[in-house]
C-alpha cells in the first residue's frame, strides 16, 4: 500500500483539523492507483475547496496518480496573485 506525505495549506487546515486529520507533513496510506482527486475524497474535501495540487514540488493535475513516497501539497482558492504565478497556478 503506497504511503504519501501531505500538507494542506491556509484555509484547508481548519476543516481537516476539525475532522481530526493532521494537515502539516502528515503521512497516510492510500490505495494503489489513487489520484489527487481520490486523495481529496479520502480526506473529505470538496473539489472546489482546492485550487491546486502539488506533487513533489510541482503543480499537478487532479487526475495525476500518487505513488509511494510522494509529497503532496493542497492549496485553496484565494492565494494572492503574485504567488499564483510563482506557483504555476496561473501564467
Amino acid at each position: 500500500m503506497p504511503r504519501i506525505t501531505f500538507s494542506a495549506l491556509s484555509f484547508l487546515r481548519k476543516p481537516l483539523q476539525e475532522k481530526g486529520i493532521g494537515c502539516c507533513e502528515s503521512a497516510m496510506n492510500i490505495a494503489e492507483g489513487t489520484s489527487a482527486a481520490g486523495l481529496l475524497e479520502q480526506l473529505g474535501l470538496e473539489r472546489d475547496a482546492v485550487e491546486a495540487v502539488f506533487i513533489n514540488g510541482r503543480a499537478a493535475g487532479f487526475d495525476d496518480p500518487l505513488r509511494d513516497g510522494d509529497r503532496v501539497a493542497l492549496l485553496p482558492p484565494g492565494t494572492p496573485g503574485p504567488h499564483r504565478v510563482l506557483l504555476r497556478i496561473k501564467k
